[in-house]
């Protein structure tokens, strides 16, 4: 035995080494058992409640079609955005012609879907322009060319509150009863508007007209 001995042990502390080496290789590495997978998250459950609430609360933009007259360079109907104004529309059509009356104009008014603009000449009196309740013109309102009555039909509520006893509240609903009911046939109509009664008639009738 002890001839053989070292014989025999050598072969055998070989076998432990490749047997230990064996099984390192078969057990799963530290990597592969603590491996965590994640789960995506589903695109609706990214966006949090407050930027749904910004978004409905955005406007939309919507396209819209106007019409630009009188002394422009180029008149016709234009397509533009409810983000535009009457600057930008008056841009559309070319710009002023040097006959162009624009000192009355509000070019910072917001568009809207079927607007006319108007834009009269120098020493023009022309009629401003109905847009479905709104009135939309450079022309001088019958109170600021002069004149001593102011028409119930076109006239915007900064010349209707030039009429006495007519402040802005009762302009407004002038406004709203004209919108409503469409045109006034005669004066003696805007006595059906509310606030308005026999007494404030008898002091504004001279100074009102319907055209």
């Amino acid at each position: 035995m002890k001839k053989y001995g070292k014989t025999i042990l050598f072969p055998g502390v070989v076998l432990l080494i490749l047997l230990f080496l064996f099984f390192q290789q078969e057990s799963p590495s530290d990597e592969e058992v603590f491996s965590i997978e994640t789960i995506p998250q589903q695109p609706n459950e990214q966006v949090n409640s407050e930027t749904v609430s910004e978004l409905a609360e955005e406007p939309a933009v919507k396209k819209i079609m106007v019409d630009v007259k009188g002394a422009v360079l180029y008149p016709g109907v234009y397509e533009l955005t409810t983000d535009h104004r009457i600057v930008d529309a008056i841009k559309a059509a070319g710009g002023y012609t040097e006959e162009a009356q624009n000192m009355s104009i509000n070019h910072a008014q917001k568009l809207q879907d079927e607007m006319a603009i108007y834009v009269p000449k120098k020493g023009e009196e022309a009629v401003p322009i109905q847009n479905n309740g709104q009135v939309v013109t450079g022309a001088a309102t019958a109170s600021e060319s002069g004149s001593e009555q102011v028409d119930l039909n076109h006239a915007e509520e900064s010349a209707l509150t030039t009429i006495p006893g007519i402040g802005p509240s009762k302009a407004q609903a002038i406004i709203a009863y004209r919108e409503e009911n469409g045109q006034f046939k005669t004066i003696e109509e805007l006595k059906n508007v509310s606030g308005i009664g026999d007494k404030t008639f008898e002091k504004l009738k001279e100074h009102i007209t319907v055209k």
